[in-house]
């Protein structure tokens, strides 16, 4: 079984090397690196060809910028069994991809597999992760699984694209949700994804300090959620719950005078709301 890892990045190097060097660690040796360049230069050169005799790597080369385009590239070049999305900035603790492997030899009826975040220290980021595995749905996606934690078929894989509108680096309002948005329409097709939060990927944490640079974030962050959920015609409690939430920590964050924390919430807030009508 064949690992396809499709890297879409632009204006990290230091990051990529940890990466790769925790390919090198793995006990599971049978993958190949798709890395999608959208850098304006060769800065990845002297990366890429020191790991160049340790695993089989394609380099492409695109003016085309953003996460869901870049992915969408390496998905035309994938040729293994089993592909995965990890962001520029994580790392594979070194039994992953053999767990995964397991997982899809052991399970021949499920098309996907995904899994949690956590920081290097092995505690919970990037949002809220349910803490029982089970079947991933429409209902529990915001809780389930990650970009840099999906692990499909490729013949999963291919029967839908990211929608190159939404993403980081995509030039719209809608900052993130595209691996959601992905994963809800391979669900319309019929596929069948399983969530296990034993299932780790290691990422730094992506928002304090409560700045304007995460504050802006935010906001962008809550816009393309709130389109997600409204391109879904997900239910009126649902659209509300995940409305309210941040609002309400606003709320809380600004009694306790947490000024930066409440001015964080308040733009997820106007984001998911904005995301929801529309622009």
């Amino acid at each position: 079984m064949r690992f396809s890892l499709i890297l879409s990045t632009i204006e990290r190097t230091d990051e990529i090397q940890c990466f790769l060097a925790s390919l090198c660690a793995q006990t599971y040796r049978d993958f190949e690196v798709i890395v999608v360049d959208q850098n304006p230069d060769d800065r990845l050169t002297p990366v890429l060809d020191s790991y160049a005799d340790r695993f089989p790597i394609t380099r492409l080369h695109t003016e085309t910028k953003g996460a869901s385009r870049g992915r969408n590239v390496g998905l035309e070049h994938a040729s293994g069994d089993i592909v995965g999305f990890p962001d520029d900035d994580c790392q594979y603790p070194p039994d992953l991809l053999a767990a995964v492997a397991r997982f899809f030899v052991s399970h021949p009826a499920r098309d996907g597999l995904v899994g949690r975040a956590t920081d290097a220290k092995g505690k919970t980021v990037m949002g809220r992760f349910d803490t029982r595995p089970g079947p991933f749905n429409k209902i529990n996606a915001w809780r389930r699984g990650i970009c840099f934690t999906i692990f499909l078929r490729r013949e999963c894989a291919e029967k839908a694209r990211f929608d190159e509108d939404i993403g980081p680096g995509a030039g719209t309002a809608w900052g993130a949700g595209e691996e959601t948005d992905y994963l809800m329409r391979l669900l319309d097709r019929g596929a069948s994804i399983h969530y296990d939060p034993k299932l780790v990927v290691v990422h730094s944490r992506a928002v304090p300090p409560y700045n304007d640079k995460a504050v802006r974030k935010a906001y962008a962050y809550g816009c393309g959620m709130g389109l997600v959920i409204r391109k879904h015609r997900m239910p009126l409690w649902f659209k509300a719950k995940y409305v309210v939430r941040p609002l309400g920590g606003a709320v809380l964050s600004l009694a306790g005078l947490n000024l930066g924390k409440a001015k964080f919430r308040w733009n997820t807030y106007r984001g998911r709301l904005r995301g929801l009508l529309g622009d």
